[in-house]
């Protein structure tokens, strides 16, 4: 029998991959695996008994490589596992921003008591026609698991999708619309692009 900690919330869809051997603690001293997530460990005291750890998520910036490798634990990690839920939220925040959906609710909100809504709803209605997104310009800064796929989002929409990744592989140009332009000068995006998304972990954004 293996314990587990988790230092974060995890899923109980997760949680319930595990079997029979797996069974879950509140004590991280006698755990033999932790599953993280965005929990800082690297002032952490790392039990004997430990073996592995895993994040549910793409990076290990909060787990500490070095200390683990010393130790002989196996780190994990779950690149692109919430790149779905990722990508949506990204177009989740274009519609935001291109309707002004929050200014609109909150519109409501205050003149919720007006007798005459229907009258003022239609005088004030023009001030959150907003835009639409098909045909506007999308830079997409970083075509890992996510930008990717916000990416191929961008083209279903109708818009203009430029992508810049220096270090673009090629299991990530296998899985890109050949409708998104590849831009070689992060400059492009700054300067071509209404919406900008930025989908990077390891290496540095240029300035603008």
């Amino acid at each position: 029998m293996y314990h587990i900690h988790c230092l974060n919330p995890i899923s109980k869809v997760g949680l319930n991959g595990l079997t029979a051997d797996y069974q879950l603690t509140d004590n991280v001293k006698e755990a033999e695996g932790i599953l993280v997530r965005s929990a800082a460990m690297h002032d952490m005291e790392l039990p004997d008994t430990l073996l592995a750890v895993a994040r549910a998520g793409a990076g290990t910036n909060n787990i500490p490589l070095d200390k683990c490798a010393e130790k002989g634990i196996v780190v994990f990690n779950t690149p692109g596992a919430n790149a779905n839920g990722v990508k949506e939220l990204v177009v989740a925040g274009m519609l935001l921003a291109a309707r002004d959906v929050v200014g609109g609710i909150q519109w409501v909100k205050d003149n919720r008591g007006d007798e005459n809504i229907a009258k003022t709803a239609e005088k004030e209605k023009k001030n959150f026609a907003g835009t639409e997104l098909s045909g506007k310009k999308l830079g997409v800064i970083g075509l890992g698991a996510i930008g990717v796929k916000v990416a191929n989002t961008g083209v279903s929409l109708g818009m203009e999708v430029y992508g810049y990744d220096p270090y673009l592989s090629v299991n990530a140009a296998w899985n890109l619309s050949r409708s998104v332009k590849h831009v070689l000068n992060v400059e492009d995006i700054y300067a071509e692009c209404d919406y900008i998304t930025v989908h990077v972990r390891s290496w540095t954004l240029p300035e603008a």
